[in-house]
């Protein structure tokens, strides 16, 4: 049996992250919009870029710092109350804003106030790139090599985990990373023991660049030596010009016990120091391994030593040893060279040691002198009861001497070093500055901004700052030195701003004077301030999944719930596969089968014969006047102009006999500009007629108007015939002309599309060079009045697929490629004339690769940038966004008089399944049924404020293209069958709603709030405060039951029920002999409780606490026989725990079983139905119940190593029918029918079978070799069965049952299933993370009434993957194509796919690598331009077609 693994949603979180400067943006000023205001004096710019890793997703982001925006706030409130203009600010020299906002105060109050002399600032992530990696990353860091003195930039360095270092850098010509090198040790002696699997190599480089090294197992690293100078090349004998090809030398192996210190073992962790001449590292190690429980016998065990790298001479002396460290030292911070040494961090305590092998010492709780014989020095009374736990903790060093300590629940504390002369005296710490977010990894980006990843929830940017600040005497001791600021336009709810912290005061004279011949002192404190500038979203590790019914509107869809995240960051995440929307009215009155048109259009005035709009508050946010909608039937076709009534109802204006082909405000929204099939006409506001041009070639008319483009002055139409037309408005006369097309070529030339844009962006303008007369700029009075000074292009698509780009208004060629019809990854401009099109004779016919449709639009969300949206008759979607051309590899001889500098990179690519009716076929039904395929761009406003720019694809697949900050471009299926039509529409006052004609009619819509658009599944995360472990969903009630992991103090009794241990003894701070220790905290153990959710309101309507040693480990909703229901079953919520009872006992466990009754509601509280739990029976076990599962009206349950089969007698009490020993820790039970499928820890798995008469559990098969299997799942088509498990590794296995005689389910025999006893492993594919759920959902391909099962799996780095059946034919089609893939195509890193999906299996010759086709892989096939998709598919012997058939079919979430 064949099988597809796809990711649909990538790694979430992030585990690795680096600053450097690797794109040109960092070295530049970003182009600035033609509308920039006074305001934006500060111009925008890249301060770094931040690249961030998790699992084998590695994401690319720029960090750029601009004007702040205005406060919607003030902004509405300054609209009320004056009517005053939006976007207008006070400036220098009249008044500013009081600080409180109770109103405009006189300048000259704040004279003093230098804040208010500069425009306040935002920091933002921008998305730039993303790469799905081939291998998982382990390690990120920038380097400098010789050809970074040239260009300036940084390249990076990524390490993986089969040990391999790839070095990157970015190329300006293709937009993306491409591989310098790949270092792999992966044959190295030391990567060949069993155990190696279980390392995770590390990456660390040095500051300056000389050298980078990787961890290896068996106590050695891998160093990667850099040129740095040409010093270092003159030593190698190697020139100049090799070292750019070449620039590194030659690495080696660094075996720590032989040539360093043989004392080296188990190294903890390690980092090299700055300020030193050669390169030199701190080793932290444990020679001797030891645990809390053998502190008798070894205690202090970790060793710190300093040593350089004299790389050339291969010599590696010791400067500093240390040993003597407490044995739960964690991690190594590297001090600044103003002070030197490092700092390392434990469990319980900071230890700074500087070179000269001192060490001062700080604890922060009781257990730090209890553990360790080390010399702390004395703290104060008040730091008595500081209980703190590093475990889990990050630290960075933000200045010379202040380190910030994050604890694993992200609360932020500072650490002062403190120095004497230049000797480190002593450590302190503060009050805790703020909390923030759970952290992984905290990086300083330089220009006082940190940087804090979290794996388990959104990663943040804060800025820190000193600032002095005046006091009064009496406020010294009360007021905090730490202020957490948050940014006024940002609103982040997961940021929790606690305030507090110790004040230092610094004596400074005054200057306004003296007092009695004295200089009066000012009391100054230095104030840290952290403020919260941006975060990157993330739900985190996915440990449940369940399907529920969502309600959108009034109608229910299919969501996936998801328990997510882990400790304060926990809850739900809801995904759902369409973008979610819902209906607000329906509009069946308008029609618009055939369009929709939502206008702005104001009431004219007339000054010095120039029409311009009403004045009424022209600064106010546009809201649509009036809809034009048209219906093709009845014949020639039916066009109407709506407006809404005073009752907010609809009302139809005006009736126009013929169909529409485009509607758009004209003259500045002072008349409608309506072209219809044969005729462009001018409209007053109230749909008379103003002017009409008919489309005549003298007396004869032309071809049908099929398209046109409407970008005021200018009108573009296309006809039946691929000839077009141009016209321009005249705003004096208010009447339009036709425009002279002459430079363009024949005036009979044929285009295939063709569209305006207006450059918002200021790219364009930026980036076009003319050396003649002809630019850009829009210089006649009406283009000045309609684009406001923004400048208009025309871009059009000629047959023989050549893309051009001409200026507006004089026309002026300025961009050509060639290679947009073959979907190529990168146009650029190919400097070339006009291009010939003339007709054909015959009529040239349409073919595959010819563009359909074609629209240059700006994407995004608070920085919308122009992107060009591609459709081919083909099916084939692609997106391409605009950027600067930068230094291109090629530079052609002969250059245009006026050139565009841009290029257009592509960024995603989508395949359609496309039906066509026969040629022949012209009914009416036909052409009633048709559905045209537009790009519709649009500005939405939903209430969650923020505002995005966008594209709607219409017709039978249709899809919203959408790009947030922080995601490249997303597409999403609307969720209808097919879309006629579309518009924004604002005429209902909400900038948020939509009109689409779908197969339900026309229909006002919106965006369901709350959703996140930032993930290839639209997302609503649901924050709880607290994690869960399970979750299911029962479809009686449609509610959700959910445990939720908590942590609870745990302590032991003996038999009389006293404490055995009690937190007290000597307190080593005080003189008293015994005391109370308060800073020695109990132990934590797991608890659990359950809570009953309803969807609706995501609120707890009940809940069941269990003991605080009781905690859940599986739960089920099962099927049992009860006499309380007419059928004689209902369905129970089953639950297995575990009782935790201290190291000393064995652990116990208990199985409930709950029943979700309706009681009557409180009317104070729910209006509506409520529910609660019901304990109907508890089993007490012997052991901890590890599953739970049912089936035929039975509990199955699992005790250790046995299986029980139980029925529920009487609805009070189980009773055991069946029972049987399997392995050794039952991990998963599942059931199909009568079977059941057993995964255990240590024993692989078990296919058992229970029969009723007798009642008995029959093994049917078993995999033999010792396999730990986490999770256990049936998976089945029509004529095949197969299981599937999965491990600790992320490794899948897909295992066959193949019995011999008549009871096969497949045609052959195998003679090692020893007549089915034994289950055959068919296939292994490396997962690259474990998953903790899987969920089952029925697959229907085409009319087959029997489903599929496709399989859903939430891994524990956030992904959620799926696995497909594939048929045999087209599983060979692809298997193929996955070759070709491996072999020709440029992977990111230079890594192998196909060795990162082979698992290691000693009982095999080679790989079972066959079975599963890599989805993440084939991917990539889709995004390839047409002429290599085309050069593969010829190599296998098949079509492009019939490949990307498979792949459309096979592929989606679900």
């Amino acid at each position: 049996m064949h099988a597809l693994r796809e990711e649909i949603l990538p790694a979430s979180g992030v585990e690795f992250a680096t600053s450097l400067k690797l794109t040109p943006s960092t070295l530049q000023e970003l182009p600035r919009p033609p509308n920039a205001t006074a305001r934006h004096e500060f111009v925008a710019r890249v301060l770094c870029n931040v690249v961030v890793a998790r699992s084998n997703l590695l994401r690319i982001f720029e960090v750029r710092e601009e004007p702040a925006p205005i406060s919607t706030q003030h902004d509405d409130e300054r609209e009320r109350n004056a009517k005053i203009r939006k976007g207008t600010e006070a400036v220098e020299g009249e008044v500013v804003m009081d600080e409180q906002g109770e109103g405009f105060v006189n300048i000259a109050k704040a004279v003093g106030q230098k804040s208010w002399l500069h425009f306040p600032t935002v920091t933002r992530f921008y998305f730039v790139r993303e790469h799905h990696l081939h291998g998982i990353v382990t390690g990120m860091e920038g380097v400098k090599i010789m050809s970074s003195l040239e260009d300036r930039l940084d390249r990076l360095l990524v390490s993986f985990k089969d040990a391999k270092v790839a070095l990157l850098e970015w190329s300006d010509a293709v937009h993306d990373l491409i591989t310098v090198s790949i270092h792999t040790y992966e044959r190295a002696p030391q990567l060949l023991s069993l155990d190696s699997p279980l390392f995770r190599a590390e990456l660390r480089v040095d500051p300056s660049s000389r050298c980078a090294a990787l961890s290896l197992p068996k106590h050695a690293l891998a160093i990667l030596p850099f040129h740095q100078t040409q010093a270092d090349l003159d030593v190698m004998d190697q020139d100049q010009a090799q070292a750019k090809d070449v620039p590194y030398s030659p690495s080696f192996i660094l075996d720590l016990p032989v040539q360093v210190d043989q004392k080296v073992h188990n190294v903890i962790d390690f980092v090299f120091l700055p300020g030193f001449n050669n390169p030199t590292m701190a080793v932290l190690f444990q020679t001797q391994q030891t645990w809390t429980g053998r502190l008798k016998e070894f205690k202090d065990t970790c060793r710190l030593i300093i040593f350089t790298l004299d790389i050339e001479a291969q010599n590696y002396p010791i400067i500093t040893s240390v040993d003597g460290l407490p044995y739960d030292c964690i991690s190594l911070l590297p001090c600044s060279t103003a002070i030197g040494g490092v700092v390392i961090i434990s469990s319980n305590s900071i230890i700074y040691v500087d070179q000269s092998a001192r060490r001062v010492g700080l604890p922060l709780s009781g257990w730090a002198q209890r553990i360790s014989d080390l010399l702390y020095l004395p703290i104060s009374k008040e730091d008595w009861s500081r209980n703190m736990a590093l475990e889990g903790s990050r630290a960075v060093l933000v200045d010379d001497k202040t380190v910030f300590l994050i604890t694993k629940d992200g609360t932020v504390y500072p650490v002062e070093i403190f120095v004497d002369g230049k000797i480190v005296s002593k450590l302190t710490i503060a009050s805790a500055l703020a909390k923030t977010t759970v952290p992984s990894v905290v990086k300083a980006l330089g220009d006082d901004h940190l940087f804090i990843g979290s794996t388990v929830g959104p990663s943040v940017l804060l800025k820190t700052a000193h600032v002095e600040e005046e006091v009064e005497e009496d406020e010294m001791d009360t007021s905090p030195s730490a202020v957490v600021k948050q940014d006024d336009d940002m609103d982040f709810e997961d940021e929790d701003e606690d305030i507090y912290g110790p004040s230092k005061a610094v004596e400074k004279p005054s200057t306004d004077g003296t007092t009695n011949g004295k200089v009066v002192a000012k009391k100054m404190r230095t104030v840290i301030q952290l403020s919260l500038r941006d975060s990157l979203p993330a739900h985190g590790p996915i440990s449940s999944l369940a399907f529920s019914l969502a309600k959108n509107g009034e109608k229910y869809v299919a969501e996936l719930v998801a328990a997510t995240g882990s400790g304060s960051l926990g809850g739900f995440t809801l995904f759902q596969r369409n973008l979610p929307v819902q209906t607000k009215r329906k509009l069946h009155l308008i029609g618009g089968a055939r369009g929709m048109w939502s206008l702005p259009i104001r009431q004219p005035v007339k000054t010095g014969g120039v029409s311009y709009e009403k004045a009424i508050n022209p600064y106010q946010v546009e809201n649509d006047t009036l809809i034009v909608s048209t219906d093709i039937n009845p014949s020639p076709g039916l066009s109407r102009i709506a407006t809404r009534t005073h009752k907010s109802d609809i009302a139809i204006s005006t009736r126009i006999p013929g169909t529409t082909i485009g509607a758009a405000p004209f003259f500045q929204r002072t008349a409608i500009l309506h072209v219809m099939t044969n005729a462009i006409r001018v409209l007053e506001p109230n749909g008379t007629e103003r002017q009409i041009i008919k489309d005549m070639d003298g007396n004869m008319p032309r071809p049908k108007i099929r398209a046109c483009s409407i970008s005021d002055p200018f009108v573009l139409i296309v006809r039946e015939d691929d000839s077009i037309g141009m016209f321009i408005g005249e705003t004096e006369r208010g009447k339009i002309r036709r425009k002279d097309m002459s430079p363009m070529g024949d005036k009979t030339s044929r285009y295939l599309t063709g569209c305006f844009y207006t450059d918002a962006s200021g790219l364009f303008e930026t980036y076009l060079e003319s050396t003649g007369s002809a630019n850009g700029t829009t210089t006649t009075l009406q283009a000045a009045l309609s684009a406001g000074n923004k400048a208009q292009w025309l871009i059009l698509m000629r047959p023989q697929g050549i893309m051009e780009i001409w200026t507006l208004p004089k026309l002026a060629l300025a961009f050509s490629s060639a290679g947009l019809q073959s979907l190529e990854n990168v146009l650029v401009d190919s400097q070339d004339q006009p291009a010939l099109s003339l007709p054909q004779d015959p009529p040239r016919r349409p073919q595959e690769p010819d563009v359909e449709q074609l629209l240059l639009t700006p994407i995004g969300e608070n920085s919308p940038s122009p992107h060009l949206c591609v459709f081919l008759r083909s099916g084939q979607l692609a997106i391409y966004e605009a950027l600067p051309a930068g230094n291109m590899l090629e530079s052609p001889s002969i250059v245009r008089a006026t050139t565009l500098k841009i290029k257009f990179v592509k960024v995603a690519s989508r395949t359609f399944e496309i039906q066509r009716n026969e040629e022949g076929e012209k009914s009416i039904i036909a052409e009633q049924k048709k559905a045209s395929r537009t790009f519709v761009p649009f500005i939405t406003t939903p209430p969650s404020g923020s505002t995005y720019s966008g594209v709607f694809f219409t017709g039978d697949n249709s899809q919203w293209i959408l790009a947030t900050d922080k995601s490249g471009i997303q597409v999403y299926p609307s969720g209808y069958a097919t879309v006629h039509s579309f518009t924004p529409c604002s005429l209902w006052e909400s900038k948020g709603d939509f009109l689409l004609y779908t197969e339900e009619g026309p229909s006002l819509l919106e965006w369901v709030p709350d959703f996140q658009l930032d993930g290839p599944l639209p997302s609503r995360s649901i924050p709880r405060g607290r994690s869960y472990s399970s979750i299911v969903f029962d479809p009686s009630t449609s509610l959700i039951v959910a445990a939720s992991s908590l942590q609870a103090k745990f302590t032991s009794f003996d038999e009389d029920g006293n404490r055995i241990w009690e937190p007290d003894g000597k307190c080593f701070y005080s003189a008293l002999p015994i005391c109370l220790s308060p800073n020695v905290s109990d132990p934590a153990c797991d608890c659990s409780t359950l809570e009953l959710i309803s969807p609706d309101m995501w609120i707890t309507m009940d809940g069941f606490e269990f003991a605080t040693n009781e905690y859940i480990n599986d739960m089920a909703c099962v099927t049992l026989e009860t006499t309380s229901t007419e059928t004689g079953s209902k369905e129970f919520i089953a639950v297995g725990t575990t009782i935790d009872r201290g190291e000393d006992l064995a652990a116990k466990g208990a199985t409930y079983i709950f029943e979700i009754v309706e009681v009557v509601p409180d009317p104070a509280i729910a209006p509506k139905r409520w529910y609660k739990l019901r304990l109907r029976c508890r089993d007490d076990a012997k052991g901890p119940v590890t599953a739970v599962c049912g089936f035929n009206g039975y509990l199955v349950s699992s005790m250790g190593q046995k299986i029980f089969v139980r029925a529920f007698d009487s609805d009070e009490r189980l009773v055991g029918v069946a029972f049987m020993d399997v392995g050794v820790y039952v991990t998963s039970l599942r059931t199909l029918k009568n079977l059941l499928l057993i995964g255990d820890a240590v024993k692989s798995v078990y296919f058992v079978a229970f029969q009723e008469d007798p009642y008995k559990l029959v093994l049917i098969a078993k995999d033999t070799n010792r396999v730990c299997v986490t999770h256990a799942e049936f998976f089945f088509t029509n004529e095949e069965l197969s299981i599937v498990t999965g491990d600790e590794e992320g490794v899948i296995r897909v295992y066959e049952y193949n019995p011999a005689g008549e009871l096969s389910f497949t045609s052959d025999d195998d003679p090692d299933s020893r007549d089915g006893r034994y289950l055959l492993l068919r296939t292994e594919f490396h997962g690259q993370s474990e998953y903790r759920s899987s969920t089952i959902i029925a697959r229907r391909p085409g009319d087959d009434p029997i489903p599929q099962s496709k399989l859903l799996t939430g891994g524990t780095d956030g992904s959620l993957s799926c696995l497909t059946p594939v048929d045999e034919e087209a599983y060979k089609r692809l298997q193929l194509l996955q070759g070709q893939l491996t072999r020709n195509v440029q992977h990111t890193a230079g890594l192998n796919p196909k060795a990162f999906r082979i698992v290691r299996n000693d009982y095999v010759s080679k790989p079972l690598s066959k079975g599963i086709l890599d989805g993440n892989l084939l991917g990539q096939y889709e995004a390839l331009s047409r002429n290599r998709q085309n050069e593969m598919t010829r190599q296998i012997g098949t079509e492009r077609g019939v490949v990307l058939r498979d792949w459309i079919r096979l592929s989606g979430a679900w």
